[in-house]
Formats: C-alpha cells, sequence, structure tokens
C-alpha cells in the first residue's frame, strides 16, 4: 500500500499544528495539503507556526471543499468548531475519504445534546448513527471499518479510561455518580486571545460548573453518570483528572488493580502506575499516554483514581492519528511511539 495521502482543515488551531507536527515524523503518510480560515489563507504554514520553518512550508489555503477534493485526499482531519465539522462531513465523505473529526460534532448518537450543550440543532442524525467514537482502547474493532471517526474530547478521554473498566466490573456502587475533578492547560481553550487566558492573569479556577459540554460524553461512554467539574491552570498543556468512586460491596484495592489490569494489558498508551506512585502532566507532556494511578480507602469502600494526558495529544492530535493508523492498516504507534514497522 501506498503513503495515506492527508488533508488538515484547521491547521491554524493547536490541534492542527500538532497534528502537523506528530505527522511529520510518520512514515506512512503524506501530507497533501493545510486549509483553515479564509484570515490564514496565503500565508505558508510555517509563517503561522514559525517553529515549522523549513520543516513544513506548504501554504494553509482557505477551507474550500472542492480544492480539498482536487487533492485527492484518502483521510481527512476536522480540526475545526463543532458546526463547521457538521457542515463539512458530508461533503467530504461522499468523496470516499475517511473523516477523522476533532470536534465534538459526532460523538453522541442522541440529536438532543446539541441544542442542550452544544447551543445549535443538529443537521446530521443518519451520520450520528453512522459515526464512530474513536477511543481506541474500547472501540478499536468499529474504528477498522469507520468512515466517520469522532475522535473523542480531552476531558473524556481522562475520564474514560480511567472509570469505564470498573463500571463495566460493577464496581460503582448503585446509586452513586463518580466525581470528576479536572485541570487542562491553557491551550485547552484554544488560540484565540481571550482575556483570563493571558500569561499574567491565568489562575487556578473551576469554570461551566454542571454545564460543561464534556459532562454527557463522559456519561456516555464510562457508562455512568457522573459530576464532572472542569478547572483551567497555570501551565501551557495537560490535563491531570481526579476521580472519587463509592465501591460496590465487595470491591478493594487488590480487586480494582486487577480490573485495571485486564482491561489494558497490552494496550501501548495506558501506563497503570506503581502502588504510591501517581500521574503527573509533566510525565506525558508531548507523548500520547495516559497514566493512571489509584488508591482506596477499604474502611469506608472509597476509590481515588488519578490519570494524566497531554490534552493536545491523546485529548485530540495523537489520539486522531491513532485512530487513522488503525484504521489504515498501520502500526498504531506510528509518529506516536518512535519509528516502527
Amino acid at each position: 500500500m501506498g503513503k495515506v495521502r492527508v488533508a488538515i482543515i484547521g491547521a491554524g488551531g493547536y490541534s492542527g499544528a500538532e497534528l502537523v507536527s506528530l505527522l511529520l515524523s510518520h512514515s506512512g503518510v503524506e501530507m497533501v495539503g493545510l486549509f483553515g480560515s479564509a484570515k490564514r489563507a496565503g500565508e505558508t504554514f510555517a509563517e503561522s507556526w514559525p517553529r515549522f520553518r523549513g520543516r513544513m512550508d506548504l501554504p494553509v489555503h482557505a477551507t474550500d471543499v472542492h480544492a480539498i477534493t482536487a487533492l485527492k485526499p484518502d483521510a481527512i482531519f476536522l480540526a475545526t468548531p463543532h458546526e463547521a465539522s457538521v457542515d463539512l462531513a458530508p461533503e467530504l465523505l461522499a468523496t470516499g475519504a475517511t473523516v477523522l473529526d476533532l470536534s465534538g460534532g459526532f460523538r453522541f448518537k442522541d440529536a438532543a445534546i446539541y441544542p442542550a450543550y452544544y447551543g445549535f440543532e443538529h443537521k446530521n442524525r443518519m451520520l450520528l448513527e453512522q459515526a464512530v467514537y474513536g477511543l481506541p482502547e474500547i472501540f478499536r474493532a468499529k474504528i477498522k471499518a469507520a468512515r466517520l471517526i469522532s475522535v473523542p474530547g480531552c476531558y473524556p478521554t481522562s475520564a474514560i479510561l480511567p472509570l469505564a473498566p470498573l463500571v463495566r466490573a460493577g464496581a460503582v456502587k448503585a446509586g452513586t455518580r463518580p466525581i470528576v475533578d479536572s485541570t487542562s492547560g491553557v491551550s485547552g481553550a484554544g488560540r484565540s486571545a481571550v482575556q483570563k487566558n493571558l500569561f499574567c492573569e491565568v489562575s487556578l479556577q473551576a469554570y461551566n460548573v454542571f454545564k460543561h459540554r464534556h459532562n454527557p460524553e463522559i456519561d456516555a461512554y464510562a457508562g455512568c453518570a457522573t459530576v464532572f467539574t472542569p478547572h483551567v491552570g497555570a501551565f501551557d498543556r495537560g490535563i491531570l483528572s481526579t476521580i472519587h468512586v463509592d465501591l460496590a460491596s465487595g470491591w478493594n484495592g487488590e480487586r480494582v488493580g486487577a480490573a485495571l489490569r485486564e482491561a489494558y494489558a497490552g494496550e501501548a498508551f495506558v501506563r497503570l502506575c506503581p502502588a504510591g506512585v501517581w500521574p503527573a502532566v509533566g510525565d506525558v507532556r508531548m507523548t500520547n499516554f495516559c497514566d493512571i494511578g489509584w488508591a482506596v480507602d477499604e474502611a469506608h469502600g472509597h476509590l481515588i483514581l488519578e490519570s494524566a494526558i497531554d490534552n493536545l495529544v491523546k485529548g485530540a492530535a495523537g489520539q486522531a492519528i491513532q485512530c487513522l493508523n488503525i484504521r489504515f492498516g498501520m502500526a498504531e504507534g506510528l509518529s506516536l511511539l518512535g519509528a516502527q514497522t
């Protein structure tokens, strides 16, 4: 098989730039086109992102479906706003390309979630049914044949990976909701200039309490209702999630550890920390790993799970490339774990 021809829409944002950075070292991919907003049209990618000078000098074109189609890409990454992805995906899929959407435009089967949490009515309920949620550790088999892959959100990735195996195993006490407290670096808010995210303004603060759009996503794919509170922290990238779980009768630390080890045996990108070692955002920075640690208060049946990911890699671009590799039959770690054949 020849190289997979790839186009990126939304190359002007942090996730788009991370895609380019990772794909530059991907031996099975050829980047054939970069697209973004009209205001960036005519610039080279390196003009928007000077760290890429001499490495990626393709022009960034205004997003145009006909121009994208003319490049005959096999796969198209959408690092675009939610509504833009919903508008673009049908036409791009009609060309025969595989679409990997990093927005929330296709993460739910229930269209009613969109006006409630995203502020718009979904235009294409048929594609909601067809889309595959791109969390490889859980949906790898479906990703292999998918045409539309909905890459998970960053916060949900950090919560679902620790929680889902335990929910499936019956570890969560009936009638309780796990509490998920997550802190993200400022890059999670995007590249737009916002005063509270400026270097001299950013602090540690909760936001969108009880109304963050990632809460229903966590619930849908972790398999249980949760209480999710996001925070922004004074660092550039990474997410640390602390999850409190009331355990069902008969569960203890040994059984929790066994369930997690069974779920992630052989998974290259989930690292279970040894007892007494806790995940840190610095340990996963610029990697596709999710680190998970845990401890149980045996006397009270209370579990604390901790996870760390890089929000721009395992929480966005890296996970999207992991899905691309699975979809096109390549080694899953290509460009994510160094050179692989």
